[in-house]
């Protein structure tokens, strides 16, 4: 997927910061940053009706506003049992999973005990830290106890994709430590957090920067649960060369990004139009010149669901303006699902799930997703069948399937005769209804398998 920009309209200072002394910084650690103990348990991807064995991890956080713990989201995933520790304490406490967004590797702690509050501090935020700036990083990394202070230069600020989510979105780039433990501590400059620790390759950390840590704290005040990262649902191609610029009427003076494909089930939807070229998104332009730059979506993304932003495009020749009230745009399966079982149904053997789209795929109407044949499970119904494991299923009793729900509909409804069920490369499944329903609960028993569907889809 391309690459696209928007001009800050300032440049990144130059000029590094004073170095800050780190009293300061481990006076406030000592009083708000905590270590976070999970034992957790992932699906079985190959066997979505159980967990694998539980797993046990360390990570660190830190006291925000109202009682609350701040820390990554891939921490506490797929959680069973969290506890949280003070420094200089050997007590543990138990903690709940309040809030997650899996999307910005976050997620807000609370812990009922009044004894782990005392002498606790909420930390404020600050700005987003320029390039050379020192920021310091604060943790509790393994291979050690106790918490463990980096420094480190901001070398970048960009839109990067997150490793726990797959999502892209806004990250400050800096040569501080951040190891395995580091997850979810803050980092500090001028004694204010200006983002979370939550990744590192090689040399490198990355941290969440503030712009998206208090989009996401703002949101699950606002509704409880995160309600996500807002988005126009374009797909868009960069505008360099001349001849293309000049093929849609584009003067000397413009810059912008060609829209090739919008997302039907997003706010753009019959506003915007193939072709149309994006021009600015709330008086922001959008180019690719020698000014530094972020990808444009960080605009897009830490606006509330619904809050009307303004574009302005380019449309056989003459500029338009439109305002659209932008929310976030659900893909048909999440690529990454945590805290929760996999949707499955089991038929005759034969084990259906929703399968994880191409890059770039996007739905045709709400609720739509790829299912896929995911295994088949060896019985006299299922004879010369099990090498049509993994493949994309199409069609039952010649009905277009939407998603793995209407697949249940189609074959319980059929009641009588034969279910056709028809696969990708041409290929055909003949199971006898009457015989395909008696077969099935031998077949779960036989396999160990509680049930013939996930809870998601028991209600048709």
């Amino acid at each position: 997927r391309s690459l696209i920009y928007t001009t800050f309209s300032r440049r990144f200072s130059s000029v590094p910061a004073a170095e800050k002394a780190k009293d300061s910084v481990i006076d406030l650690a000592l009083n708000s940053v905590v270590k976070v103990f999970c034992c957790s348990s992932k699906s079985n991807v190959l066997q979505p009706w159980q967990k694998n064995f539980p797993r046990q991890c360390s990570g660190s956080g830190f006291v925000i506003s109202n009682n609350k713990i701040l820390t990554n989201a891939h921490v506490v995933a797929d959680h069973t049992f969290v506890q949280v520790r003070k420094h200089g304490s050997p007590t543990k406490f138990k903690a709940e999973v309040e809030s997650v967004g899996h999307a910005c590797d976050l997620a807000i702690l609370k812990i009922k005990s009044k004894t782990f509050w005392k002498d606790l501090k909420p930390l404020d935020f600050g700005d987003v830290p320029f390039p050379k700036e020192t920021v310091f990083v604060v943790g509790y990394p393994r291979g050690g106890d106790n918490i463990c202070i980096t420094k480190g230069v901001v070398s970048r600020i960009e839109v990067t994709r997150y490793s726990h989510s797959k999502t892209s979105l806004m990250t400050i780039q800096t040569d501080a430590a951040i190891n395995h433990g580091n997850s979810g501590g803050p980092a500090f400059m001028d004694n204010k957090v200006v983002g979370v620790a939550f990744q590192g390759y090689k040399n490198t950390g990355y941290i969440i920067p503030t712009p998206v840590v208090k989009h996401f704290i703002s949101g699950v005040e606002e509704n409880d649960q995160f309600p996500g990262f807002c988005s126009l649902g374009i797909l868009c191609q960069h505008m360099q060369n001349a001849r293309m610029r000049n093929y849609f009427k584009m003067t000397s003076k413009m810059t912008g990004i060609l829209i090739t494909r919008i997302n039907p089930l997003s706010s753009s939807h019959g506003i915007l139009k193939k072709d149309d070229v994006l021009l600015s998104i709330d008086g922001d332009s959008i180019g690719n010149d020698e000014t530094e730059s972020i990808n444009f979506s960080h605009l897009v993304s830490i606006k509330k669901p619904s809050e009307t932003t303004t574009l302005k495009v380019l449309r056989d020749g003459k500029t338009h303006e439109f305002n659209i009230n932008i929310t976030p745009v659900e893909p048909l399966i999440q690529v990454c699902q945590f805290d929760k079982l996999p949707s499955y149904y089991i038929f005759a053997g034969l084990v259906f799930l929703p399968s994880t789209p191409q890059p770039g795929t996007i739905p045709k109407k709400a609720g739509e997703q790829i299912v896929l044949l995911s295994q088949v499970l060896e019985d006299e119904t299922t004879v010369g069948y099990t090498f049509l494991n993994n493949s994309r299923v199409k069609k039952v009793n010649g009905v277009q399937v939407e998603n793995l729900k209407h697949l249940r509909q189609l074959i319980e409804k059929c009641c009588t005769g034969d279910s056709r069920i028809d696969l990708e490369n041409d290929n055909t499944i003949i199971i006898g209804y009457k015989s395909g329903k008696r077969a099935t609960p031998k077949i779960l028993k036989r396999y160990g398998i509680p049930s013939t569907m996930s809870k998601d889809l028991q209600s048709l």
